[in-house]
């Protein structure tokens, strides 16, 4: 029985690498991995197969760039003739993105059950495009591969049948707890952060992405005063989405002698600046449960989270977009008065094991 695998964006390629392992593994179930090339880029696709160790994709599709619309339509073009070319016996996406939503539609469409893994989480603001993409896709999903329970919670609550919903842990913790081990055993000498950290033996790291943050000059002053601030009493590394980069310069925000900028990082090389730092300031969401995973205090610059687990469990501390509140939860964090969050149950990197065993079993009884 053949799985479609879907990944097309940078934050898809953490979460199938252990699936792909998990796949491996046994004998039941055969996968492609279909690429749709919505991140195109090496910087944010080839450099992440090669690092994780993901095989070639068996099919890309080179859908690129374009709006939310355009990359959308063309997606779907494309992997409805890769359905019916070689009909799977069913389609596997992760996370949020444009190409979760296009292909789950494709597939419903034509009849082939949807796996939605990170399935059932919610922020409430729908003006994040991936909040849409999130609730369409649980709409026709028929399996849920849920991370925390939250996710189980909202899935209930909208009427989701309950044989269909698998809290099974988190592909994101599996990838970074396997990358982690590797990197104990790699030269590290030669990442672009190598130099940085050996500079500053105590130090943060930022990433800033949101369009809710960077795409408003307010919005995107607001914060880099607040990194300003910070950054005085410990020096900030930041490395900058070509995106954020763009706005810094079109509205003219200087980040201050203390904010060290660097280019975009491979994940052994991100992964090998952000696990030591003394705190991670971010807007991201797969950055927030990486954190928790790894015990590294992190505080999200955003006003909600589809990951309160982080949060409740965490340690992730949800602090808004107010610089004086972003200031104040740093100051707590170095002043060692910060939380001191758990890994949540079921974090443990065997999530994708027990996916591809689902799968197995429930496929294997159509």
């Amino acid at each position: 029985m053949l799985v479609y695998l879907v990944a097309g964006a940078r934050p898809n390629f953490m979460k199938i690498a252990p699936i792909v392992r998990a796949f491996q593994a046994q004998q039941q179930l055969s996968f492609k991995i279909i690429h749709t090339g919505q991140h195109y880029d090496h910087d944010m696709n080839a450099v992440f197969f090669d690092e994780l160790g993901i095989p070639a994709p068996d099919l890309f599709m080179a859908a690129g760039g374009g709006g939310h619309a355009e990359q959308t339509g063309k997606i779907m073009v494309g992997f409805e003739a890769l359905c019916i070319a070689a009909r799977p016996a069913a389609v596997l996406v992760v996370g949020d993105v444009n190409s979760t939503l296009a292909c789950s539609i494709v597939a419903k469409k034509l009849g082939i059950p949807v796996a939605h893994v990170e399935a059932g989480l919610r922020s409430g603001d729908m003006s994040m495009p991936e909040e849409i993409n999130r609730l369409v896709t649980d709409s026709i999903t028929d399996w849920f591969f849920v991370t925390e329970p939250s996710g189980v919670a909202h899935l209930r609550r909208e009427g989701k049948p309950e044989a269909s919903i698998h809290y099974v842990g988190h592909v994101m913790v599996d990838n970074v707890l396997f990358q982690a081990n590797k990197l104990a055993h790699l030269d590290t000498s030669a990442f672009e952060g190598a130099a940085f950290k050996r500079a500053h033996p105590r130090y943060g790291v930022v990433t800033l992405h949101r369009p809710s943050n960077v795409d408003d000059r307010h919005a995107l002053a607001s914060v880099a005063g607040a990194l300003r601030d910070i950054a005085a009493d410990l020096p900030l590394i930041f490395p900058v989405h070509p995106r954020t980069r763009a706005k810094l310069a079109q509205f003219g925000i200087d980040l201050g002698p203390h904010i060290t900028l660097a280019g975009p990082q491979g994940y052994m090389a991100f992964l090998n600046l952000w696990k030591d730092a003394a705190l991670v300031l971010t807007d991201s969401g797969g950055l927030q449960e990486e954190t928790t995973a790894l015990g590294v205090p992190c505080i999200t610059m955003r006003t909600t989270t589809e990951r309160p687990v982080t949060v409740d469990e965490g340690s992730n501390v949800l602090a808004g977009t107010d610089p004086v509140k972003i200031v104040a939860a740093a100051r707590q964090v170095l002043r060692g008065e910060g939380k001191q969050g758990r890994r949540p149950h079921l974090w443990d990197g065997h999530a994708a094991e027990r996916i591809v065993a689902i799968l197995a079993r429930t496929l294997g009884a159509i």
